[in-house]
């Protein structure tokens, strides 16, 4: 479990994130939105441990990302955006760098082949992580995030150049860590996605969540049964813009 207990992160005068409470359960992928500024990022960082919180607190698996690091750390697995790898090592070094880490070398030896198979990296195995393409970055940022067996996955705009073989087997992992208990966060811009791979989703803007559920529940909070994923982030997200105060000069 992930939870997010009245999260607040704050930049000298600028607020990023402002009170944020949800939690993503076993069993569920729930995906957190926003447009650019929103604190997705921020909030993401604060739960893998990137961040410390000004206020509020974040667990996983119940304990405290900030007070119990190491134990909150090792049940979780985190994808970002822009994977800092490490060139000088071969892909299956990498992966099995990760595994060592994380003290599953048992979990490499029986899967590492099988996860590199799974995204396209076996036949690159024995090539520095440095002559990879972005996208083969991304698929190798993913294949060390199942490497461990994490209960909680996290992951930020993980599709980003990844070609659409790749993007199908990301989804069929994640439908699979689901099915298997794992509580699922996935940040994206790509609403059409999140429609289709998400049980759930939080809608952030401005540093505050303005919608969290279902579709369906979204919809019957609007009173819009017909609309969109799309077409409610737009109205939410620019009912906040028009809600903040303008900034005095």
């Amino acid at each position: 479990m992930l939870q997010f207990a009245s999260l607040v992160k704050k930049y000298k005068n600028h607020l990023a994130v402002d009170g944020l409470s949800f939690t993503v359960n076993p069993g569920e992928i729930v995906g957190l939105l926003g447009p650019n500024g929103a604190g997705k990022t921020t909030a993401i960082r604060c739960a893998v441990g990137i961040l410390r919180p000004t206020d509020g607190a974040i667990y996983v698996c119940g304990y405290n990302v900030e007070d119990s690091p190491s134990e909150a750390k090792s049940r979780l697995a985190f994808v970002p955006e822009l994977p800092a790898l490490y060139e000088l090592l071969t892909v299956n070094e990498h992966l099995r760098f990760i595994a060592m880490c994380f003290r599953r070398l048992d979990l490499f030896e029986r899967d590492g082949d099988l996860l590199l198979s799974r995204y396209d990296l076996l036949e690159k195995k024995d090539k520095l992580v440095a002559t990879l393409s972005k996208g083969m970055r991304q698929k190798l940022a993913v294949a060390c995030a199942f490497v461990h067996d994490a209960k909680v996955l996290v992951l930020d705009e993980p599709i980003i150049g990844v070609d659409p073989a790749g993007i199908a087997e990301m989804k069929k992992a994640l439908f699979e860590a689901r099915d298997s208990g794992c509580a699922v966060l996935v940040s994206t811009h790509q609403l059409d996605t999140a429609e289709r791979l998400c049980n759930r989703v939080v809608i952030l803007a401005k540093g505050k969540k303005v919608a969290e559920g279902t579709l369906d529940e979204i919809r019957a909070a609007r009173g819009q049964g017909d609309a969109t994923l799309e077409e409610l982030f737009l109205q939410l997200t620019q009912e906040a813009r028009d809600a903040t105060p303008p900034v005095p000069l």
